[in-house]
């Protein structure tokens, strides 16, 4: 039987999702109050980053350890994967031997080939295409602190980029509209739009989006790879920081989102991420909660 992959939020359905995000939070107070629980003992876990990390990393390796099971980390430097060893053989080999696999990656075309060879569950943890992960956090996050996000606005400023991605398929799961406003020439690709145009807008002004928005979200105007644009993406994406003007347009309950790392004065202002709409600490806490109900999920087929 072929393995459940989870390389974007669409390998699973609507109500996998939900089921998968009240685990997470059951899991969450579980480990507040000091409860182990183990199902992973004697499971191992691989983690290949061709990026760097520090939220991810951190949440998979300690989800996995709290979980009962162990894993290790392969950097490039590491592995012969795609530095004369095809992609195809590193997978076939490495499912041979662990459990599940964990990938960081410059290309989501490559995921994508290594999880068809692999007879074990393939994550993404980061692509240059999508970020499902993160989304399973955020969403955690804001059932947390607002309720069911169905029928809600989230606004997404600033580049169309892999976590904007993420949201759009999450709008489409969820049953949510997403707004997104980015400068010319860096909106998402729109072969992530058309599937979900029902549940997106795209708009060039900023404050289009926030009005009434019950979510504001950016992210890095540059993110890992495009350091070498920075110049030029800050002057283009003048205009577009999350300002407290800008979260004045929005609901008086709304609350602002970022993935992180973030870049006050640019992407953001500092009065809004260390302001009291700010949930972004808890988005972070909840990169492992969120994450351990993935890998329950995936290496036990529990759903709650």
């Amino acid at each position: 039987m072929k393995p459940r992959h989870f390389l974007t939020l669409m390998d699973l359905n609507a109500k996998e999702l939900k089921r998968l995000l009240a685990r997470a939070k059951e899991l969450k107070a579980m480990q507040k109050r000091g409860k182990k629980h183990t199902p992973l003992a004697g499971k191992t876990m691989a983690m290949i980053f061709e990026k760097s990390s520090t939220r991810t990393r951190v949440s998979f390796q300690v989800g996995m350890a709290q979980l009962g099971g162990t894993s290790l980390f392969l950097s490039p430097r590491d592995t012969h994967l795609d530095r004369g060893e095809p992609v195809e053989d590193t997978a076939r080999v490495l499912s041979r031997m662990v459990d599940i696999i964990v990938i960081r990656a410059n290309s989501h075309a490559m995921v994508e080939r290594f999880a068809a060879h692999s007879q074990v569950p393939v994550i993404n943890a980061l692509t240059d295409q999508d970020h499902p992960c993160q989304l399973l956090a955020d969403i955690q996050t804001y059932l947390e602190k607002r309720g069911s996000i169905a029928g809600k606005k989230a606004a997404w400023i600033g580049d169309g980029n892999n976590v904007c991605h993420a949201w759009i398929n999450a709008a489409r799961q969820f049953n949510f509209h997403l707004d997104i406003a980015a400068p010319k020439g860096y909106e998402p690709k729109a072969e992530w739009i058309a599937p979900c145009r029902d549940h997106v807008t795209l708009h060039s002004d900023p404050k289009q989006a926030a009005r009434g928005a019950d979510i504001v979200l950016t992210d890095t105007w540059a993110s890992m790879g495009q350091e070498h644009e920075k110049t030029e993406r800050m002057k283009n994406f003048a205009g577009f920081m999350v300002d407290s003007a800008l979260m004045k347009l929005a609901n008086k309950q709304a609350v602002f989102m970022h993935c992180l790392p973030a870049y006050r004065g640019m992407e953001v202002a500092a009065e809004v991420i260390d302001g009291p709409q700010s949930v972004v600490w808890d988005e972070a806490e909840n990169r492992l909660h969120a994450q351990k109900a993935l890998l329950e999920f995936l290496l036990t087929g529990k759903k709650k």
